[in-house]
């Protein structure tokens, strides 16, 4: 049985002309579900209660299950379990601009990044879109508060389900849905090629931000395996042609890590591998955890790595640290359940 929070607006005008029903009852829906939060369906008093049964017969309408929520200053996590018993995480963000929220596309994760706890766990399913959706949903309902912006930058590789990711994109962007505008929605890739080609054929006009975190192709080998598939060479092509057809900048992600990627050589390689190009660079403090070896980077050696992009024309900025205390940070989901 369909999940009613995974259909998109056309899917439910779709349904509702098969049923011989006026496609208005989609909005009617939506609103309902988005604006103003009710999915007891039969209390829906503008559909009339034939209609009702039958949505409550023909789509299921159950959410997640938190198991733990836990604060530390601007930062929540949430430890939600699905239908099958299978756990994910998402971190709600409070910036200076809105409340963000950082959502969860798979359970577990196969790109293997040495870096990354989330990996650690490989990759058990995709994550439904109703599944993705209702992580906003909850923090809503949990928080009282609006969100204001999502990225998809949780456990999982977004553009290994992109099918689930794409169709979550488009029912939070829906005006009367949660109405979360494209232009704040960010997806977060370690750069699958082929379908970051697929991004900018379907005109989606979110952010897109790339895990680069290593300036050529010997240390991104050793750093991430899918730069094994796909190389720099092959990265940087497409990452042209998607500013060129989208006109938007890019963002590179760049995790430093102690004495591995922190380097004043590693800092002119990637000056010299993105001069030019309508990008931006985003030093990430990084996050240790329970059982990876690696080491954050000092904030001197941060320092003189930000300077040195600097000197060279490129736009690079430090991101600020959010849930360290809470294993909540860049590359932590999920290292203290699992």
């Amino acid at each position: 049985m369909p999940n009613i929070y995974g259909m998109t607006l056309t899917d439910l005008e779709n349904y509702f002309n098969e049923n011989n029903e006026k496609p208005f009852r989609a909005k009617q829906v939506y609103e309902w579900l988005y604006q103003q939060k009710n999915a007891d369906c039969l209390s829906w008093s503008n559909i009339k209660k034939e209609c009702r049964e039958k949505l409550m017969s023909d789509f299921s309408f159950n959410k997640l299950t938190l198991i733990k929520r836990e604060i530390d200053d601007l930062t929540e996590k949430y430890l939600f379990e699905l239908e099958d018993k299978e756990r994910i995480e998402a971190v709600l963000m409070a910036h200076d601009y809105g409340l963000s929220v950082c959502v969860s596309s798979q359970v577990g994760c196969n790109m293997g990044c040495a870096f990354c706890e989330s990996g650690r766990l490989k990759k058990i399913r995709n994550l439904q879109a109703y599944e993705i959706v209702c992580q906003i949903l909850m923090i809503e309902e949990i928080t009282g508060k609006k969100i204001h912006s999502v990225v998809i930058m949780g456990i999982g590789e977004p553009l290994d389900n992109e099918e689930n990711v794409f169709k979550f994109i488009k029912i939070i962007n829906q005006d009367i849905g949660l109405a979360i505008g494209s232009r704040h929605i960010t997806l977060s890739t370690c750069g699958l090629v082929p379908k970051i080609k697929d991004l900018y054929d379907l005109k989606l006009q979110i952010n897109l931000a790339i895990s680069l975190h290593a300036p050529d192709d010997e240390l991104r080998n050793r750093l991430m395996p899918v730069n094994k598939m796909y190389n720099i060479d092959q990265l940087m092509s497409v990452l042209k042609e998607y500013i060129r057809v989208t006109n938007r900048r890019v963002t590179i992600e760049y995790v430093m890590l102690s004495m591995v990627n922190d380097t004043q050589e590693c800092a002119l390689k990637l000056a010299a591998l993105l001069q030019g190009m309508n990008v931006y660079v985003n030093l990430i403090p990084y996050n240790e955890t329970n059982h990876l070896e690696f080491k954050k980077s000092s904030k001197a050696r941060i320092d003189l790595f930000f300077d040195t992009l600097k000197k060279k024309g490129i736009n690079v900025t430090v991101r600020k640290e959010f849930g360290r205390k809470i294993s909540a940070a860049c590359g932590q989901l999920r290292s203290k359940e699992v």
